[in-house]
């Protein structure tokens, strides 16, 4: 948020004068207002990046995306090679030029169609009777 900038703002002068000036009593005041911005935001991680609606958090979470065929499921990373999904699942796409420019291995994944040699496992659906279903692979 707009206060949670200018706390920000206002530690960093206040740290780089205790720094220039090597003023003890700077530094005090420094340590007391990055604890009053910890409080106000909730927790150090959030501070530093790790939470609230910033996103820049460094940890990723695995995102799982189910794909059906034929009565057979599988679970998959998002973002894996499609040809190695589809291979799991027993499903054969013809492959030609094996770089996407003729589209022989083109698959139906969820209604979206993909080109099975360059194409990656799309993120998992939001909804929850989908998610449960799996994505249809066609």
């Amino acid at each position: 948020t707009t206060q949670q900038l200018v706390a920000v703002s206002v530690l960093c002068r206040l740290l780089t004068v205790s720094l220039y000036t090597n003023n003890a009593m700077y530094s005090h005041i420094a340590t007391f207002i990055a604890i009053a911005i910890m409080a106000l935001v909730g927790s150090a991680d959030a501070f530093f990046g790790g939470g609230g609606n910033s996103g820049g958090g460094s940890g990723t979470k695995l995102s799982m995306t189910k794909l059906t065929y034929n009565g057979k499921s599988v679970e998959v990373k998002e973002g894996t090679p499609l040809k190695n999904a589809v291979s799991k699942l027993g499903y054969k796409p013809k492959y030609s030029c094996k770089k996407g420019d003729c589209g022989s291995c083109t698959v139906t994944v969820g209604g979206s169609r993909i080109k099975a040699c360059v194409g990656k496992v799309p993120p998992a659906p939001k909804l929850k009777s989908v998610q449960e279903k799996g994505l249809a692979l066609r």
